[in-house]
């Protein structure tokens, strides 16, 4: 069974940061990529970031790149998202994901996945 607990969602100012955590089964954090999702009030979701898993290849939304970064802890079997610089249209839902394959993707149905979800809100 996959299972996937987010946590680390909150209120913060624009400019502020955040690190969301996402603490996975280990056969699944040891065999499938990673992803974060999020949806917008009103919006449809969309891709965030992801990770290989081995931990060795990343890929980010052009809307996030530079502000935030995912990794890994193998010790931990947890997935992160660390959020930097944080903006009033980062504010949604997160949601983590786990592939259907090991090497990373951007797209929605290669994640049949998905956490419960945390809600990021971020005040300008």
């Amino acid at each position: 069974q996959v299972q996937l607990v987010e946590s680390g969602g909150g209120l913060v100012q624009a400019g502020g940061s955040l690190r969301l955590s996402c603490a996975v089964s280990p056969r699944t954090f040891n065999n499938a990529a990673m992803g974060w999702f999020r949806r917008a009030a009103g919006k449809p979701s969309e891709f965030v970031a992801t990770i290989d898993w081995a931990g060795l290849n990343t890929f980010y939304a052009d809307s996030v790149k530079g502000r935030f970064t995912i990794f890994r802890d193998a010790a931990k079997n947890t997935v992160y998202l660390q959020m930097d610089n944080l903006k009033p249209e980062d504010t949604a839902v997160y949601y983590c994901t786990a592939a259907s394959k090991g090497s990373i993707s951007a797209m929605n149905h290669q994640y049949p996945y998905w956490g419960q979800g945390t809600q990021v809100t971020v005040s300008s």
